[in-house]
This record gives structure tokens, sequence and C-alpha cells, in this order.
């Protein structure tokens, strides 16, 4: 039995005659774009996220990209965030007109280390990026004294995390709610994943949400009006529909991803090789990826290839290791916890539809590679 590292026909099987009628309805409608879905979306991902405003978007990239162009940085200015994450995270600093200053992450979680962060303020820097790496929640009570004690703007990173929780002072704040502003990606692998691209911008503040509005649609609030030069990013009404009916299913979906997560982690306890995901007690982890350390890591890679499991590698290279950043001058060594997951790290299928059959099967090939 072949086991894939994520099965979106499975998904897609069990949701059908719920998604279809929302699709057929957008096409015998023909308002493919900001339909009435679009705010109806908006409104119950705010809803999910305790923020005041969703705006939805093309992509997550263009989640990040847009409030960072909102704050108009100029040549030298510096936003600091992780190396180990996805590439739009700094590429979007970049395209922004910032400047990306990477810094270390916590080995145990993988987030920003709010020390690191610390010592990397200076006075030309602007805003931290805050990534919620894999689907649990950056220690977000560290950052933001840091954050309004240098007069930095905060944005949450989303992307893999949306409906993660992290208590803070006795109470549940969800992924997106804390930040100046938030992004969203509902790409087709993550936890909400839409039928194509997508994403969403979060914040509470009245002010930007009104902003991102504009420079999502060519920077004007009405047609042929434009009081700045934004760009073309609108999620579309198809893929809104389909992101209203999956959002009823995601509750149960991240607890499944909690199930299937727990009983990795039981079968791998005790064993001098298998690192499991460590879970900050914090933190409620929403699992978009279920992340191991170990040690011979291609090599595992390569045994699970040839047992026909689905693996991959979240991230084999640091963002201040690719070659579009040598200018910035960083170097192996550089970031040294960073650098050891980037040699250690290897996700495993998670996925609410992962069978019991399944998962033994992938559990079996981890363990019996180490003995």
């Amino acid at each position: 039995m072949t086991v894939p590292l994520l099965d979106l026909v499975a998904q897609y099987q069990s949701i059908k005659d719920a998604v279809m009628p929302a699709l057929q309805s957008v096409i015998e409608r023909q308002q493919f774009i900001m339909g009435p879905e679009i705010g109806q979306l908006e409104a119950e991902v705010a809803r999910l996220s305790h923020t005041n405003h969703g705006i939805a978007c093309a992509s997550g990239t263009d989640a990040l990209l847009l409030p960072l162009k909102s704050l108009r940085l100029e040549p030298g200015d510096e936003v600091i965030a992780p190396a180990f994450t996805f590439f739009a995270t700094a590429g979007t600093i970049h395209n922004a007109g910032g400047t990306p200053v990477f810094v270390d992450i916590d080995p145990s979680t993988f987030n920003l280390d709010p020390a690191a962060v610390e010592a990397a303020i200076t006075p030309r820097t602007r805003a931290i990026v805050a990534v919620h790496l894999y689907g649990q929640m950056a220690a977000m009570e560290r950052l933001l004294p840091l954050a309004l004690r240098h007069k930095l703007f905060l944005i949450e990173d989303a992307a893999q995390a949306i409906g993660a929780r992290r208590q803070m002072d006795g109470e549940w704040r969800v992924a997106g709610e804390l930040g100046w502003a938030s992004a969203l990606s509902f790409f087709p692998s993550k936890n909400l994943g839409a039928w194509g691209d997508g994403g969403m911008m979060l914040t509470q503040d009245d002010a930007l949400a009104e902003r991102l509005r504009k420079l999502r649609l060519h920077g004007g609030a009405k047609q042929y009006h434009h009081e700045e030069v934004g760009t073309n990013s609108r999620l579309d009404t198809l893929q809104a529909a389909v992101l209203l009916v999956k959002l009823g299913y995601l509750a149960g979906w991240s607890a499944a991803r909690r199930d299937r997560a727990a009983r990795y982690s039981h079968a791998f306890a005790g064993s001098a090789d298998i690192c499991p995901p460590t879970v900050d007690p914090a933190n409620e982890h929403i699992f978009h990826q279920y992340t191991i350390r170990v040690p011979r890591r291609d090599d595992l890679a390569a045994h699970l290839k040839s047992k026909g499991i689905g693996h991959a590698i979240y991230y084999p290279t640091g963002l201040h290791l690719q070659p579009c950043f040598g200018h910035l001058g960083y170097r192996r060594g550089s970031l040294p916890a960073t650098e050891d997951a980037m040699a250690s790290v290897l996700s495993l299928p998670i996925y609410p539809e992962l069978t019991v059959a399944q998962q033994n099967i992938v559990i079996e090939a981890v363990r019996d590679f180490y003995r």
C-alpha cells in the first residue's frame, strides 16, 4: 500500500456533495469576480481569527506583500524574519522595497527566537514578520512587547496556521489576531485549501483594512479612480465558494490532524533516533505538517520513497543561504539552529483522511529504518 503525503482526492470525495452545488450556484450566476461569496468568506474567516477585518486576495504571497507595501519601505529599511520558512516570507520583504534581516529559530518549535529578534533590532528596523511554522503559533507574548517598545510593525505570517491558538494571560488568542496585519494562504495543500490559489489579509485596524482593499484593486476604492498604485490581487468567487464549504469542516479536520499527530508521537516515544515535534504547552497546534527530526535524514527519505511513502523536507535550505540573498552576507554558521533544522527535518503524511492502516505503514517504515 502506498501512502501519499497528502490526499486531496480523498478529501474531495468526502465533501463533493456539499461543494459541487456551491460551485454550480456561482456558475449559474456568472459572477466570477467579487461575487457575494467573497464578502461572506471574509466575514467568516475574520470571525474565526478574532479580527475586525478579512480582506481576500489572490494568494498567500500577496497577503504578505500588500501589508508590507503599505509600509512604504525605503532603501535600507529592515524587516526581521526567520530564515527557516517558505521563500515568500522574505521574497515579499524584498519586493516591497525592504531588506530582510534573518534571525535564528527556537530549535524546539522552529519558530522565531525572540531573543534573536531583539538582538537584530537596529535604528533601521521597521517591522517583524513572525511565522507560525507548521501550524503552531510563535511566542507572541514576547514578540508583541518588543514591537511596541521599539515602535515596530508586527506582521503574522499565519499561512500554515489558520485556527491555531495560543494561551496568553489565561485567554486563547488565535493566529492572525494579534498582528498589525496577518497573512493566510489558501494554497490547495493548506488545512483550509482552495481549488487553486488564494489568500487573505487580516487586521484589527480600520484604516489599514481600507487601504488593503484599495491595494488589491489597483489602488482605488471605486473603478477608474486610483488614490495610489496598487495591483490586481482578487480572490475569485469560485474559490470563495469552495472555501466557504470547506470552512465548515475545518475544526473537525484540525482535531483529526491532532489525533494523528498524537498517534505518531506515541509510536515514536522513547526512540533514540526519532525526535517528534515539540508542542509548546501554551499552544493548540493544527499540524499543517508533522515534522520529525532524525539523523541520516536523506537516507530515511530514500527509504520511504522506496516504499511508496510520501514525505517532504520543509525546508532544505535556509533563506539566509539562498543565492538571491547572497549579497546580504550570511554564511554557513550564521544561524546554527536554522542550519541544524535544515539537515534533520522530515515531514510525514498527516491529514484527516489518513487511515490507521496507512499510518501504521508509515510508523513501521520509519521505525524499521532505525532498528
